[in-house]
Protein backbone atom coordinates (compact mmCIF):
# COMPACT_ATOMS: atom_id res chain seq x y z
CA UNK A 1 0.00 0.00 0.00
CA UNK A 2 0.89 3.88 -0.14
CA UNK A 3 -0.66 5.75 2.72
CA UNK A 4 2.40 8.60 3.46
CA UNK A 5 4.57 10.00 1.07
CA UNK A 6 6.22 13.34 0.57
CA UNK A 7 6.38 15.95 -1.99
CA UNK A 8 8.27 19.13 -1.20
CA UNK A 9 9.41 20.15 -4.95
CA UNK A 10 8.06 23.54 -6.09
CA UNK A 11 5.14 22.85 -8.41
CA UNK A 12 7.39 24.73 -11.44
CA UNK A 13 9.74 22.98 -11.21
CA UNK A 14 7.61 19.35 -11.31
CA UNK A 15 5.79 20.75 -13.92
CA UNK A 16 9.08 21.35 -16.17
CA UNK A 17 10.00 17.94 -15.36
CA UNK A 18 6.52 16.37 -16.68
CA UNK A 19 6.45 18.71 -19.32
CA UNK A 20 3.05 20.00 -18.09
CA UNK A 21 1.59 23.37 -17.64
CA UNK A 22 1.13 24.69 -13.93
CA UNK A 23 -2.68 25.28 -13.31
CA UNK A 24 -3.14 28.31 -12.80
CA UNK A 25 -4.41 30.39 -8.98
CA UNK A 26 -5.06 27.84 -6.06
CA UNK A 27 -5.31 24.88 -8.47
CA UNK A 28 -1.95 24.59 -9.13
CA UNK A 29 -0.63 25.46 -5.40
CA UNK A 30 0.96 22.77 -3.38
CA UNK A 31 2.78 23.48 -0.14
CA UNK A 32 5.65 21.59 0.40
CA UNK A 33 5.07 18.88 2.54
CA UNK A 34 7.09 15.33 3.90
CA UNK A 35 3.99 13.83 5.28
CA UNK A 36 1.46 13.63 3.00
CA UNK A 37 -1.68 11.74 4.28
CA UNK A 38 -5.07 10.51 2.67
CA UNK A 39 -7.91 13.26 2.27
CA UNK A 40 -4.67 16.23 2.12
CA UNK A 41 -4.11 18.01 -1.49
CA UNK A 42 -1.54 15.96 -3.79
CA UNK A 43 -0.52 17.79 -7.51
CA UNK A 44 -1.55 15.24 -10.09
CA UNK A 45 -0.49 15.54 -14.08
CA UNK A 46 -2.90 14.61 -16.55
CA UNK A 47 -4.07 15.39 -20.43
CA UNK A 48 -7.02 16.64 -21.59
CA UNK A 49 -8.29 17.60 -24.66
CA UNK A 50 -6.92 21.11 -26.03
CA UNK A 51 -9.68 23.66 -26.95
CA UNK A 52 -10.61 23.55 -30.53
CA UNK A 53 -8.52 20.40 -30.75
CA UNK A 54 -4.96 19.38 -31.54
CA UNK A 55 -3.30 17.53 -29.48
CA UNK A 56 -4.28 17.41 -25.60
CA UNK A 57 -2.61 19.70 -23.35
CA UNK A 58 -0.69 18.02 -20.39
CA UNK A 59 -1.36 20.11 -17.02
CA UNK A 60 -0.57 19.89 -13.14
CA UNK A 61 -3.46 20.21 -10.78
CA UNK A 62 -4.13 20.05 -7.62
CA UNK A 63 -6.44 16.68 -6.39
CA UNK A 64 -7.64 15.90 -3.21
CA UNK A 65 -6.02 12.40 -2.01
CA UNK A 66 -8.89 9.42 -1.68
CA UNK A 67 -10.67 9.02 -4.66
CA UNK A 68 -14.66 9.11 -4.79
CA UNK A 69 -16.52 7.48 -7.28
CA UNK A 70 -18.79 10.32 -9.06
CA UNK A 71 -22.05 8.25 -8.07
CA UNK A 72 -21.30 8.05 -4.28
CA UNK A 73 -23.94 9.74 -1.91
CA UNK A 74 -21.31 11.56 0.23
CA UNK A 75 -17.68 11.72 0.26
CA UNK A 76 -17.00 8.65 2.93
CA UNK A 77 -15.34 6.82 0.05
CA UNK A 78 -12.20 9.21 0.08
CA UNK A 79 -11.13 8.09 3.47
CA UNK A 80 -10.36 4.58 2.57
CA UNK A 81 -9.99 4.60 -1.75
CA UNK A 82 -6.69 6.53 -1.55
CA UNK A 83 -5.08 3.42 -3.24
CA UNK A 84 -6.58 1.04 -5.45
CA UNK A 85 -5.41 -2.29 -6.21
CA UNK A 86 -3.40 -2.84 -9.86
CA UNK A 87 -4.84 -6.24 -10.27
CA UNK A 88 -8.61 -4.79 -10.22
CA UNK A 89 -8.74 -1.53 -10.97
CA UNK A 90 -10.38 -2.30 -14.54
CA UNK A 91 -12.83 -3.85 -13.01
CA UNK A 92 -13.71 -2.64 -9.96
CA UNK A 93 -16.79 -0.52 -9.94
CA UNK A 94 -15.12 2.73 -7.61
CA UNK A 95 -12.05 2.40 -10.58
CA UNK A 96 -12.97 1.21 -13.45
CA UNK A 97 -14.53 4.33 -15.46
CA UNK A 98 -11.74 6.43 -13.96
CA UNK A 99 -9.53 3.47 -15.46
CA UNK A 100 -10.89 4.10 -18.86
CA UNK A 101 -11.18 7.56 -19.15
CA UNK A 102 -9.05 9.66 -16.37
CA UNK A 103 -5.54 8.31 -15.35
CA UNK A 104 -3.41 10.91 -14.18
CA UNK A 105 0.29 10.79 -12.58
CA UNK A 106 1.18 11.78 -9.17
CA UNK A 107 3.95 13.16 -8.20
CA UNK A 108 6.14 12.46 -5.48
CA UNK A 109 9.75 13.40 -3.71
CA UNK A 110 9.61 9.82 -1.62
CA UNK A 111 6.76 7.63 -0.39
CA UNK A 112 6.95 5.57 3.52
CA UNK A 113 6.53 2.31 4.47
CA UNK A 114 6.68 0.46 7.22
CA UNK A 115 8.43 -2.57 8.45
CA UNK A 116 7.86 -5.18 11.29
CA UNK A 117 10.96 -6.05 13.17
CA UNK A 118 11.47 -9.41 14.62
CA UNK A 119 10.19 -7.44 18.05
CA UNK A 120 7.40 -6.81 16.65
CA UNK A 121 7.99 -3.11 16.36
CA UNK A 122 7.09 -1.30 12.90
CA UNK A 123 10.22 1.04 11.86
CA UNK A 124 9.04 2.99 9.02
CA UNK A 125 11.58 3.05 5.71
CA UNK A 126 11.70 5.93 3.47
CA UNK A 127 12.06 4.91 -0.13
CA UNK A 128 13.25 8.00 -3.41
CA UNK A 129 14.35 7.72 -6.62
CA UNK A 130 17.46 6.07 -7.00
CA UNK A 131 18.59 8.87 -9.33
CA UNK A 132 16.69 11.68 -7.39
CA UNK A 133 14.14 12.16 -10.31
CA UNK A 134 10.65 12.51 -9.20
CA UNK A 135 8.99 9.75 -8.86
CA UNK A 136 5.47 9.13 -10.75
CA UNK A 137 2.91 6.92 -9.21
CA UNK A 138 -0.07 5.76 -11.77
CA UNK A 139 -2.98 7.19 -10.53
CA UNK A 140 -6.97 7.57 -11.61
CA UNK A 141 -8.76 10.99 -10.82
CA UNK A 142 -12.44 11.36 -10.66
CA UNK A 143 -14.75 14.25 -9.93
CA UNK A 144 -17.48 14.19 -7.44
CA UNK A 145 -20.53 16.70 -6.30
CA UNK A 146 -22.62 16.87 -3.39
CA UNK A 147 -25.78 15.92 -4.73
CA UNK A 148 -27.58 16.92 -1.45
CA UNK A 149 -25.81 20.49 -0.94
CA UNK A 150 -27.30 21.18 -4.49
CA UNK A 151 -27.20 22.53 -7.89
CA UNK A 152 -24.68 25.05 -6.99
CA UNK A 153 -22.24 22.77 -4.95
CA UNK A 154 -18.76 22.93 -6.25
CA UNK A 155 -17.12 19.77 -8.00
CA UNK A 156 -14.20 17.94 -6.14
CA UNK A 157 -11.19 16.57 -7.56
CA UNK A 158 -10.05 13.13 -5.82
CA UNK A 159 -7.54 10.46 -6.64
CA UNK A 160 -6.53 7.70 -5.92
CA UNK A 161 -2.42 5.85 -6.46
CA UNK A 162 -2.54 2.52 -8.38
CA UNK A 163 -0.39 0.15 -5.96
CA UNK A 164 1.20 -3.09 -7.21
CA UNK A 165 3.01 -6.51 -5.68
CA UNK A 166 6.06 -5.68 -4.31
CA UNK A 167 9.43 -5.21 -6.67
CA UNK A 168 12.80 -6.66 -5.47
CA UNK A 169 13.63 -3.06 -3.81
CA UNK A 170 11.06 -3.90 -1.77
CA UNK A 171 12.43 -6.83 -0.06
CA UNK A 172 11.89 -7.78 3.57
CA UNK A 173 10.21 -4.36 4.29
CA UNK A 174 6.36 -4.67 2.12
CA UNK A 175 4.74 -7.08 0.15
CA UNK A 176 2.75 -4.16 -1.48
CA UNK A 177 4.35 -0.47 -3.51
CA UNK A 178 2.67 2.32 -5.74
CA UNK A 179 3.17 1.78 -9.55
CA UNK A 180 5.87 3.92 -10.49
CA UNK A 181 5.63 4.48 -14.19
CA UNK A 182 9.09 5.29 -16.21
CA UNK A 183 8.95 8.38 -18.33
CA UNK A 184 9.67 6.17 -21.38
CA UNK A 185 5.44 5.26 -20.54
CA UNK A 186 4.29 8.65 -19.61
CA UNK A 187 2.21 9.49 -23.31
CA UNK A 188 1.04 6.06 -23.15
CA UNK A 189 -0.01 6.09 -19.70
CA UNK A 190 -1.89 9.64 -19.84
CA UNK A 191 -3.38 9.60 -23.76
CA UNK A 192 -6.97 9.84 -23.01
CA UNK A 193 -7.25 8.33 -26.41
CA UNK A 194 -5.87 4.50 -25.41
CA UNK A 195 -8.43 2.39 -24.70
CA UNK A 196 -6.26 -0.74 -25.06
CA UNK A 197 -6.97 -2.27 -21.38
CA UNK A 198 -4.55 -5.09 -21.46
CA UNK A 199 -1.80 -2.27 -22.53
CA UNK A 200 -2.48 0.05 -19.38
CA UNK A 201 -3.00 -3.03 -16.91
CA UNK A 202 0.53 -4.21 -18.26
CA UNK A 203 2.36 -0.81 -16.80
CA UNK A 204 1.24 -1.82 -13.35
CA UNK A 205 3.76 -3.70 -12.37
CA UNK A 206 6.94 -3.36 -10.09
CA UNK A 207 10.15 -1.53 -11.23
CA UNK A 208 12.83 -3.19 -12.34
CA UNK A 209 15.64 -3.43 -9.82
CA UNK A 210 17.94 -0.47 -8.48
CA UNK A 211 14.61 2.00 -9.88
CA UNK A 212 14.36 3.01 -5.91
CA UNK A 213 16.31 2.89 -2.42
CA UNK A 214 15.37 2.64 1.39
CA UNK A 215 16.80 3.77 4.64
CA UNK A 216 15.01 3.66 7.98
CA UNK A 217 13.48 7.01 9.45
CA UNK A 218 12.47 8.16 12.90
CA UNK A 219 8.78 7.00 13.97
CA UNK A 220 7.73 11.13 14.24
CA UNK A 221 6.53 10.06 10.57
CA UNK A 222 3.18 8.23 11.87
CA UNK A 223 1.72 11.62 13.27
CA UNK A 224 0.50 13.77 10.65
CA UNK A 225 0.68 16.50 12.71
CA UNK A 226 4.49 16.23 12.25
CA UNK A 227 5.41 17.96 8.86
CA UNK A 228 9.07 19.02 8.71
CA UNK A 229 12.71 17.83 6.65
CA UNK A 230 13.82 15.78 9.58
CA UNK A 231 11.05 13.18 8.93
CA UNK A 232 13.11 11.56 5.78
CA UNK A 233 16.41 12.14 7.74
CA UNK A 234 17.97 8.55 8.42
CA UNK A 235 18.15 6.92 11.51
Amino acid sequence: MCGRFALYTPPAKIARYFGATLADGPDGEHAASWNVAPTDSVLGVRDRPAEGGGEPERILMSFRWGLIPWWSKDAKAGSRLFNARGETVATRASFREAFRERRIIVPADGFYEWHKTETGAKQPHYFNRADEQPLAFAGLAERWRDKSAGPDAPLIRTCTVITTSAGPDMAGIHDRMPVILDPGVFDMWLDPANEDVEELRALLRPPVAGTVVHHPVGTRIGNVRNNDQALIESV
